[in-house]
């Protein structure tokens, strides 16, 4: 697929340092003696603020002599205008010597975009990728960050990505470098127990497309060498990613159903957080492709669309709303069907890890969308993008703005071309 001239001889990996087991949260106030913090920010949203815990955890800091502002106004899939939002209030409330996220992905993200501005000069469309913002690079150092998903999917704990939704371009897009990692991730499966059954769904379906994503990335030795000032967070599938993948997609195959029709299943909770975590360690480094290069417009040009267990639209954004998980997975079986031919082992090992029991089909290319599917009907995910308020006329506009995603494109194992987005789309409109 790739010949290039001088082949890549190295990648790359990184992480935040982990704590991970239930109760795991209780230790932060002690955890931030090590950071030497007098006063941290605690970005979390309104729902999960109503719980309850990040004011236990904020009781708790404080209960050691830091002071804790918390911000819960997060928004869920976050937009440029909520990011600001939750950036001047940072501003004008600061300084503070840690940034602590607490809640799914839309916190997490928010707080990486939140320690970004705190610490930089300019304002958020500044870094921002091309060609959507300036794809502008932090000069400054970022505050430590602490990651605590409350959520079982996104892996924004372990990545060097903040994701947002850009309304004014109609697409989703986001901000990447290495600066963004959060230093510490907390995960503590307790926190997902009353995760309801849709953002399970969801989000589970994000763990599953950042592992089968990153596991059929191109190989790192595909790309030219790079000088080191060129290297770049996603570095295409290598050894350790692999590893990382795989466990999770075996993870996934007992625990994912289970949770999502029984939420109190602490055992299935916490192989799900794991699972979560792995992938988002084996993605945040070899990187994501087409499935979430096409989420970006899905989730951006939505009509009115909302899921169930997500919260009611603000009235705020002209648009419904598509879930991540649940964007991306919308067209990775038509995905994986074309990327078939760069790694065929590959693509059959995945769909064996995921069900060690499926059947082979008559033709191999279709083993993994097939297994894939079954799990996206089984946990209730729409069957098509048709579901989602989409047609055959929306597919050039929303093939325009998967081409606008070229950092994940140039992930991908086979050369995307627009007729190529099209067909991927088209095969999604409706899966069963």
């Amino acid at each position: 697929m790739f010949a290039p001239s001088q082949p890549e001889t190295i990648f790359t990996y990184g992480a935040p340092a982990l704590k991970f087991g239930p109760g795991a949260r209780h230790e932060i106030a002690h955890d931030l003696g090590r950071f030497s913090a007098r006063r941290v920010l605690l970005v979390t949203d309104a729902g999960v603020a109503a719980t309850g815990a990040p004011q236990e955890l904020a009781d708790r800091i404080e209960a050691t002599g830091v002071e804790a502002v918390v911000f819960d106004g997060t928004r869920v899939e976050p937009t440029d205008a909520s990011l600001i939002t939750a950036i001047d209030f940072a501003r004008s409330h600061g300084p503070f010597d840690v940034v602590i996220a607490f809640g799914g992905g839309s916190s997490i993200d928010t707080a990486k975009a939140v320690n970004l501005l705190l610490t930089n000069e300019g304002e958020l469309m500044d870094y921002v990728n091309v060609p959507v913002g300036r794809g502008q690079a932090p000069a400054k150092p970022l505050l430590p960050l602490i990651a605590v998903p409350t959520t079982t999917g996104t892996g924004s704990e372990s990545t060097t990505i903040c994701v947002l939704d850009v309304v004014a371009q109609h697409v989703k897009t986001g901000i990447s470098h290495a600066a963004l990692r959060p230093t510490y991730a907390v995960v503590d499966p307790e926190l997902t127990i009353t995760q309801p059954a849709g953002v399970t769904a969801a989000s589970g379906l994000d763990i599953l497309c950042h592992a089968l994503e990153s596991y059929t990335a191109r190989p790192f030795t595909s790309y030219e060498a790079k000088a080191p000032q060129e290297r770049v967070p996603y570095c295409g599938s290598n050894p350790i990613a692999d590893l990382w993948a795989e466990k999770a997609l075996t993870l996934m195959s007992t625990a994912f159903r289970e949770a999502v029709r029984h939420g109190d299943d602490v055992a299935a909770r916490e192989q799900m957080a794991m699972a979560a975590t792995f992938a988002g360690l084996g993605f945040g480094n070899a990187g994501v492709h087409i499935p979430h290069a096409n989420a970006y417009p899905i989730a951006g040009q939505v009509g009115d669309f909302h899921p169930d267990d997500y919260p009611k639209p603000d009235g705020t954004t002209g648009h419904g709303l598509v879930p991540h998980g649940m964007a991306v997975s919308i067209t990775a079986p038509a995905a994986f069907r074309f990327t078939f031919e760069a790694a065929p082992d590959r693509h059959v090992r995945a769909a064996r890890l995921l069900d060690p029991d499926a059947v082979m089909t008559d033709d191999p290319a279709e083993l993994l969308p097939t297994v894939l599917t079954q799990v996206m009907r089984d946990v209730g995910i729409p069957s098509g993008l048709a579901e989602l308020g989409f047609g055959q006329s929306d597919l050039p506009s929303l093939a325009e703005g998967t081409l606008k995603q070229q950092r994940l494109l140039a992930t991908a194992p086979r050369e995307v071309t627009e007729d190529d987005v099209v067909t991927i789309l088209s095969g999604s409109v409706e899966l069963w």
